[in-house]
């Protein structure tokens, strides 16, 4: 166990950097409400399986155009891939399939799941400062 970020403190953080990133996708969502032949996106979510059998602990990078570089850093190093939306029940007359409603629920689905785990991030910090003796 890494006593400076306990194992539980790495796991939240990447759950709300996950949540980041799907709020700034549905944002762009409801920015192109009125784009012509828009679709709408959202966050393919981690299957934790796939992770958990994988041989190496890292996740590799994957180049989905020629013009992407391989390198040694991991980009912006979010590591969740965008998918199209296609739980969309409404498609507008331009063909754009962004459906305001559903948006803002996923919007606020993604800020309660954030502040659930900040709040445990906080928590178990608290917890863990009490146990090693610090305030």
């Amino acid at each position: 166990m890494n006593t400076t970020k306990p194992d539980i403190n790495s796991m939240l953080a990447l759950h709300m950097k996950y949540m980041t990133q799907r709020q700034g996708v549905l944002a762009q969502n409801i920015a192109n409400i009125d784009t012509p032949n828009y679709k709408a996106n959202d966050l393919k979510k981690p299957d934790f399986s796939k992770m958990i059998a994988a041989p190496s602990p890292h996740l590799g990078m994957t180049a989905t155009a020629p013009q992407h570089m391989n390198g040694t850093l991991a980009g912006n190093g979010s590591g969740f891939a965008s998918v199209k939306d296609r739980e969309t029940f409404e498609i507008s007359p331009t063909k754009n399939n962004v459906v305001l409603e559903d948006q803002m629920g996923k919007i606020s689905d993604t800020a309660a799941q954030f502040q659930l785990s900040s709040s445990m991030m906080r928590k178990f910090t608290q917890l863990y400062r009490t146990a090693v003796g610090t305030r």
